[in-house]
C-alpha cells in the first residue's frame, strides 16, 4: 500500500532527472488501429522492458476509445506505465473523467497517467459539434474541477464554464498532466499540472521558449516545476534522404490540419512549412526526428534527457518494414540504463 501511495505522488521535474534513463522514455503508441492490436502492443512493450506507453485519443468515431483500451490493457499487464497523450476535454465532463479515472486506477494501481487537453479546434467543433472558446481558461477550470474530485474527494466549483457541487468519496492523487503548443500553454501546464506533454515541437523551442515559460509558470504559483514529456518521432534508417521525404509528409499535414502548428511554425521562422516548402519542412524534420543506427539513436535519447526535457515520447516513423522496425525500437527503448 505504501509504495501505490507513492507512485501515486506527482512527480516533479527535479526527481524525473533523478531516475534512470529507461524511466524517462516511452513509447507513443498509435491509436488509428484495431483494439486488439494496440493491446498486443502494450504487451509487446512491456515484454521488451519499456516502462511507459502513451496513447492519444483519435476523436474518430472509427477509432477506439483510449481510456477503455487502458481498462482491458491495466489487465493485461503488471507493471508498464499507462498513460494517455492525449484525450480531449471538451467531449467529457470532469465528473465522468473522474469516473473512468478511479476505474483504471482500481486495475492499475499506480500505473495510470491522465494527459488531457482541450484538442484541435477542427476535432472539437467539426467532428464533434461543440463550442471551442477560449480554451486553455476552459482547460484550467477542467483541470481545478477534476483535481478537486480525484485528489480532494469533493468540490464545490463557480467558474465561467463549471458551476456547481461536484461529489465524490474517494481520493486517489493519479498525475494530471496537459497537452501545450505554445509559450502560454506551457506556463500554464507549470501552474496547475503534473507535466506538460508536447506533441511534435522542434527540440530547439521546447528548450529556449517551452521550458523557460513552464518554469516561469511554477514558479508565479510557487509550486515545484512539473516535468515535460517531449514527443518525437524516431526513425530507424541512415537514409537521410528518406527520412526527410517520410518527416516532410507528417510535419506538412499536421500543419495543414491545425491551425495552431501553422501559426506555431511561423513564429519561430518557419511560415512556409505550412504551404509545403520542402527547406523550411526539412529544418523542422531535422529538429523534431531521431535518426540513424541504434548506437546513434541511443547517443541522441542520451543527450536530450540531459538538456533539460526530462522525458521522451518516442513515436515511430516507419521507413522500410514498419513491424519490425517497431520491434528495434521497443527493443532499443528496454534496452537503456536501468
Amino acid at each position: 500500500m505504501q509504495q501505490e501511495e507513492e507512485r501515486l505522488q506527482p512527480v516533479l521535474s527535479a526527481a524525473v532527472r533523478e531516475r534512470p534513463l529507461r524511466d524517462r522514455v516511452g513509447v507513443t503508441i498509435l491509436a488509428n488501429q484495431a483494439t486488439g492490436d494496440i493491446l498486443a502492443a502494450i504487451r509487446e512493450a512491456e515484454q521488451a522492458g519499456v516502462q511507459q506507453v502513451w496513447v492519444g485519443d483519435m476523436g474518430w468515431a472509427n477509432y477506439a476509445d483510449t481510456l477503455t483500451i487502458f481498462a482491458a490493457a491495466a489487465t493485461q499487464t503488471e507493471r508498464i506505465r499507462l498513460g494517455t497523450s492525449i484525450v480531449a476535454a471538451y467531449p467529457r465532463h470532469p465528473l465522468v473523467m473522474a469516473r473512468q479515472t478511479l476505474a483504471l486506477h482500481d486495475l492499475a494501481p499506480g500505473r495510470v497517467r491522465l494527459g488531457i487537453g482541450p484538442g484541435g479546434r477542427a476535432v472539437i467543433e467539426d467532428w464533434h459539434g461543440l463550442s471551442q472558446t477560449a480554451p486553455r481558461s476552459y482547460l484550467k477550470e477542467y483541470v481545478e474541477v477534476l483535481r478537486g474530485l480525484l485528489w480532494e474527494g469533493a468540490t464545490s466549483y463557480q467558474g465561467r464554464f463549471f458551476k456547481g457541487m461536484f461529489p465524490s468519496t474517494r481520493t486517489v492523487r493519479v498525475p494530471l498532466l496537459i497537452s501545450a503548443l505554445g509559450a502560454k500553454g506551457f506556463r500554464l501546464a507549470g501552474e496547475i499540472a503534473d507535466g506538460a506533454l508536447s506533441y511534435l515541437c522542434p527540440v530547439p523551442y521546447l528548450q529556449q521558449i517551452a521550458l523557460p515559460a513552464l518554469r516561469a509558470g511554477a514558479e508565479a504559483k510557487s509550486r515545484p516545476v512539473p516535468p515535460i514529456a517531449a514527443h518525437l518521432l524516431v526513425a530507424l534508417s541512415t537514409n537521410e534522404a528518406t527520412v526527410l521525404a517520410s518527416a516532410r509528409q507528417q510535419i506538412y499535414f499536421v500543419a495543414q490540419s491545425f491551425e495552431q502548428y501553422a501559426r506555431l511554425f511561423a513564429q519561430i521562422g518557419w511560415p512556409e512549412a505550412v504551404n509545403g516548402d520542402e527547406a523550411q519542412l526539412d529544418v523542422l524534420a531535422r529538429s523534431i526526428v531521431i535518426s540513424g543506427d541504434e548506437a546513434s539513436i541511443c547517443s541522441r535519447v542520451r543527450e536530450l534527457v540531459t538538456s533539460g526535457l526530462d522525458e521522451l515520447q518516442l513515436q515511430l516513423l516507419p521507413i522500410a518494414n514498419e513491424a519490425r522496425e517497431r520491434k528495434q525500437l521497443l527493443q532499443l527503448i528496454g534496452s537503456l540504463e536501468a
